[in-house]
Formats: C-alpha cells, structure tokens, sequence
C-alpha cells in the first residue's frame, strides 16, 4: 500500500529555516532517520520510504505554498494513491507551539496552501497534521512571523516534536487515522 505525504513548505534557502516550512522540515527529519534522499522531480522534491511493508511517497512541493494542490494532485495521480491514503503537514499558529493535532478533514483554517489543495482537490476530506508554530505576533505583522525563522528557544522545542510528527506519519498508515488521533492528539 501507498501513502503520500505532503510537507507544505516553500522552496528556497530564504525559508528554509522559517515557521512555514515546518511540513518540509518534518519530511527532512524522517528522510534522514531512514538514510533517503530527496530528489527533484515533476512540481516536488520527492522521496520514496518503505517501511514494514507500506510505502511512503514524501514530497516536498517545488510550487511554493500558494500553488501546492498542483504538486498534490500530480503525485496522487502519478503514483494511484487514493485521497484517503494522503497526509499533509502543515503549520499552525492556532496551536503553542510544536503541539500536534491530526484531522481527518477540515477547512483550510486561512493557510493558503491548504486553500489551493481543497480547491485543486475539490474536497476538504483529507488529512492533515498540523503542528503548532503559536501566534506570537503584533497586530498586522502575521505574514512576518510566519515567514520569519525560530528563535533560539523555540528551536530546543523542536526536535522532540518533529520526532513525535514523524511518529504519527507512520502511525497513520500501520494503524489508521483514527487510533493515531487518538495516540497523537491526547499528547
């Protein structure tokens, strides 16, 4: 069986290290813990894990984050992955963070890389893993926050969370949505 999971990011060492790319950071820490490499490819970085006996397609959208659904769309097709079989990380700031939180569906909460995924897609019916990166901003100053890099306390948080984000992706694919929500959620 095939899954797709898509980290939503934008391309470029200029967000490499900032809050919106906490989906391709997600996939760079999973990657690395299973000695595979990204490659590019058709509107995606993509990679392909196997483990105990499922396969993992991971991509890494080379659209940036307003055109991801064209990435998403390609890739299940590409590789006849059904819409349930798809996860997509994302970033939150409705969450502290490195919280994490697993849906089934859901609307695309302003974030506009879901947005283009539910319109491309024509449906909300697909998971996602959103991982808290908290809203700590003035007024008026959000695209900056989001745009902008971790501060040096908010990076001790992260690995454990990448490493529980990691453990979810799996998760969902060996047990089902479901019970993974339930292990993952409640933390």
């Amino acid at each position: 069986m095939k899954y797709l999971i898509v980290g939503l990011g934008n391309i470029g060492s200029e967000y490499a290290n900032t809050r919106h790319n906490i989906g391709f950071r997600i996939l760079d820490a999973l990657a690395g813990a299973s000695n595979i490499v990204f490659k590019t490819d058709r509107y995606a970085d993509v990679a392909s894990l196997k483990h105990k006996g499922k396969t993992f397609i991971l991509i890494k959208p080379s659209t940036y984050m307003n055109l991801s659904g064209n990435a998403v769309r390609y890739w299940m097709q590409q590789e006849n992955i059904p819409l349930e079989h798809v996860l997509v990380l994302t970033d939150d700031l409705a969450l502290p963070i490195g919280k994490l939180r697993l849906r089934g569906q859901g609307s695309d909460g302003g974030h506009n890389g879901l947005k283009h995924i539910n319109e491309t897609l024509q449906t909300q019916q697909y998971a996602r893993l959103r991982f808290g990166i908290s809203a700590e901003f003035a007024k008026g100053k959000q695209v900056d926050y989001v745009l902008g890099n971790w501060t040096e306390e908010e990076e001790k948080i992260l690995p454990a969370s990448i490493e529980e984000a990691c453990k979810a992706i799996l998760s969902f694919a060996h047990i089902g949505l479901a019970r993974t929500m339930n292990q993952f959620n409640t933390k």
